[in-house]
């Protein structure tokens, strides 16, 4: 009896600090999300200051996706066996100093390594927030608690570039790093005080499960986005192939392992969690692949700074901001179906109508008209999407169902950062052969082009931005699919009686 109590106690605590935590954690995975963004803006910048090319600046975007995507799927098993909280905790401390190593890195190559340890902190700490929302959060909750995780993932990708955008203006590109310090530290001292300590969970880890995702992630990556620079080789191709044939072992194994494997495939019975993680793929390739392009567009075609060119983005965030908590109130209300559908197929039609007016001499407020539809989109998406994807999930398998579904998030992230860097490379390849002086585009130090060569180089960015428009529309196709939550159904039954 006296461990009942004990237990009800514990989950009336559990249930009253719920809010409280939630916003805590969120400060570090905005944090976290902002910085997945905000290197776009800083890309001419980067490029200035460190003397690289644009693949290479584009490997600092890559390097910290996929050290962020390939660990998730391990980080959200720790967080059910130590404790969400504590490796939240210990991740947001890698992060924030590996933010400040970022900012003193004084060549490309040790900026990489540095984002490589940033996006091992942050696949830490992402899990941990589904993780609360799925273990403390009564059901009937926890469409909205999702929801407001959706609208801060949203909300980070539209304010990185912006922020981004006045840093570099300001102090410099560095400081795109330098105030992820402050922050950290304040999410750090929130997160100690008001997170609660869960029970934990024993699991056994899936070590060749993880080499096998790990090598396979790796070379598609590398194979993607180095391609264009080799002239796509055969020994790329190879690359690629051998990814592939890594990606279906690591399958295979996971359907093989009777211990516990790193993804539980059982998991994927459920429909909704299947769907959802297609459909937050396409999400996670769409926001990347679109804001590469429409920064370089706006900083070398139009000669914005990147304040200028990110505050372009700035009716969409407010939109953005603006829908979420309507939104979040839909969530438990509406089949996510509607809800998501709606919003990715917006997002298609937001990036065809960009690629369109994508052109030298467009006028500002053309261009602001996609770039708000795009917010409204992006609004309607994260939290019907992450809501449809744990709902039916049990409590033991919350850490489970959260790493991969951030997993297959981030995994659409670095696939959107390869594909695009190639596709970049290949259309300024063909749109401009050659730049002055006989360098080629990708060598060439980005700064506001001469009149002769801005109409092929947007021209190369307006087709670059039809890619994750495709992407995002197949994300749609997905959403059709979903089917409505039990409390849904049971509504609706209730109500003919």
């Amino acid at each position: 009896m006296a461990q009942e109590t004990t237990t009800l106690s514990s989950s009336a605590q559990q249930t009253r600090s719920s809010w409280p935590a939630l916003w805590a954690l969120v400060i570090g995975f905005f944090m976290i999300l902002v910085d997945a963004t905000i290197v776009a803006v800083g890309v001419p910048a980067i490029m200035r200051g460190l003397d690289a090319d644009v693949n290479s600046v584009i490997w600092v975007t890559s390097s910290y996706l996929l050290a962020y995507a390939v660990p998730l799927l391990i980080t959200g098993r720790l967080g059910d066996r130590v404790g969400p909280k504590w490796i939240y905790l210990i991740g947001l401390t890698v992060f924030t100093l590996s933010s400040l190593w970022c900012g003193f890195a004084g060549t490309i190559t040790l900026l990489i390594v540095a984002r490589v340890f940033q996006g091992l902190g942050a696949s830490m700490m992402t899990p941990q927030t589904m993780t609360v929302i799925t273990r403390t959060f009564p059901p009937e909750q926890r469409g909205r608690a999702m929801a407001l995780w959706g609208a801060v993932a949203g909300i980070a990708g539209i304010v990185g570039p912006i922020a981004g955008g006045l840093l570099i203006d300001g102090p410099g590109w560095e400081w795109i790093f330098f105030i992820n310090v402050p922050v950290g530290a304040v999410a750090f001292v929130l997160a100690l005080r008001l997170v609660p300590r869960l029970e934990t969970h024993s699991h056994r880890f899936d070590i060749l499960g993880v080499l096998l995702s790990a090598g396979g992630m790796f070379a598609i990556v590398f194979g993607i986005q180095q391609g264009e620079s080799y002239n796509w080789d055969t020994w790329i191709w190879g690359l690629i192939g051998s990814g592939v044939a890594l990606m279906i072992a690591f399958v295979v194994w996971q359907r093989l392992n009777r211990s516990e494997p790193l993804v539980p495939l059982a998991l994927f019975r459920d429909r909704n969690f299947s769907l959802s993680n297609g459909a937050i793929l396409t999400v996670g390739f769409m926001i990347l692949a679109m804001q590469l392009p429409f920064m370089l567009y706006a900083q070398t075609v139009r000669g914005f700074t990147p304040t200028q060119a990110a505050l372009l983005m700035l009716p969409n965030a407010i939109v953005g901001i603006i829908l979420a908590p309507i939104v979040g109130r839909l969530v438990d209300r509406y089949h996510p179906r509607y809800l998501a559908g709606f919003g990715l197929l917006v997002d298609a039609v937001a990036l065809v109508w960009a690629s369109l007016v994508l052109r030298p001499d467009t006028p500002v407020w053309q261009l602001l008209l996609p770039l708000t539809l795009l917010g409204v989109g992006t609004a309607f998406t994260f939290g019907p999407i992450g809501v449809s994807a744990n709902r039916n999930l049990p409590l033991h398998q919350a850490g489970a169902g959260s790493g991969v579904f951030n997993a297959t998030r981030q995994v659409g992230s670095v696939l959107g950062s390869a594909a695009i860097a190639a596709l970049m490379e290949s259309r300024l390849a063909a749109e401009l052969p050659a730049m002055p002086g006989g360098a080629s585009p990708s060598e060439s130090e980005f700064g506001t082009l001469p009149p002769q060569l801005q109409d092929g180089f947007a021209t190369a960015m307006s087709q670059s931005l039809l890619l994750p428009a495709a992407v995002i529309f197949l994300g749609f196709i997905v959403t059709i699919f979903l089917v409505a939550p039990k409390h849904l159904v049971a509504g609706r039954a209730g109500g003919s009686h």
